[in-house]
């Protein structure tokens, strides 16, 4: 087994490797219940999942797949990477952060630490079954370029420099269940990185109103085609609710849906 990680795992969204776990915004994402764990775990390994497991605060990593599943005895057994030296440094590292990817949906746990063991006759890998996973569905951090044809506007309460209330209506760039991509406000708005603004307002055409808490990231100047210089701002979605990411989640699903349509000839 080459330890290279394959595409499609943590490359294509590298935050997944440590920090999911620990960000409150994901924690409704993550499993508890050992039933569920468990039978996610079982599933992953019929279907022969690859993991790839880092270590060392992420400067190292190896591949590997389950072997077995055990509630009973609260193990997991594993197959070892294909190279010696970085098996050993797995087996003295006292964390190690698992990361996978089973029927398109991200799989993220860590455990303490790994112990040798032996399985069917053969050197294998055994740890501790998580006590918590988290299970991160594509839909739910697939972000979403909104249509030119039919634009998404948000409405965000702003303060002036001058201290007045005002809204500020804009366009959305792009939108995930995370957060979305806006156009900045002009100058003399206060919109800066970590302002919050609350009962911000996002229309999505044929499904309803998002009304949200938005956190500035980011915010940055690009140029457009025309050779103007604008703003962009990055904002997080901060504790929505889940009745609003839902109607984020139907957005997605159908303006992809009828991209799909369109570039089949069958609209």
């Amino acid at each position: 087994m080459s330890d290279t990680p394959r595409e499609g795992l943590e490359e294509d969204h590298p935050q997944l490797r440590f920090e999911l776990m620990q960000a409150d915004d994901y924690s409704k994402y993550l499993l508890h219940s050992k039933k569920e764990i468990v039978f996610l775990l079982r599933a992953m390994r019929d279907k022969g999942a690859l993991i790839t497991v880092y270590f060392n605060q992420g400067s190292d990593f190896l591949l590997t797949t389950l072997l077995s599943v055990s509630a009973e005895a609260d193990t997991l057994l594993l197959d070892p990477g294909s190279n010696a030296e970085m098996n050993r440094k797995a087996l003295a590292s006292d964390k190690l952060v698992f990361i996978a990817a089973h029927d398109k949906v991200k799989i993220q746990f860590t455990v303490k630490h790994l112990a040798k063991a032996e399985y069917e006759g053969r050197e294998a890998f055994r740890a501790a079954i998580p006590d918590e996973l988290l299970r991160l569905q594509r839909r739910e951090y697939y972000r979403l370029t909104a249509p030119i044809a039919h634009p998404l506007r948000c409405t965000i309460p702003v303060k002036l420099a001058d201290g007045t209330n005002t809204t500020f209506e804009t366009t959305v760039i792009d939108i995930s269940g995370g957060g979305l991509g806006i156009m900045a406000p002009p100058e003399g708005v206060e919109f800066e990185t970590d302002h919050l603004f609350e009962n911000c307002r996002i229309d999505l055409p044929e499904i309803g109103t998002v009304l949200a808490t938005l956190r500035v990231r980011n915010v940055f100047e690009f140029t457009l085609r025309s050779g103007a210089r604008t703003k962009r701002s990055g904002c997080q979605f901060i504790d929505l609710p889940g009745h609003m990411m839902t109607l984020i989640q139907r957005y997605i699903i159908r303006v992809e849906r009828e991209r799909k349509a369109r570039e089949t000839g069958m609209m």
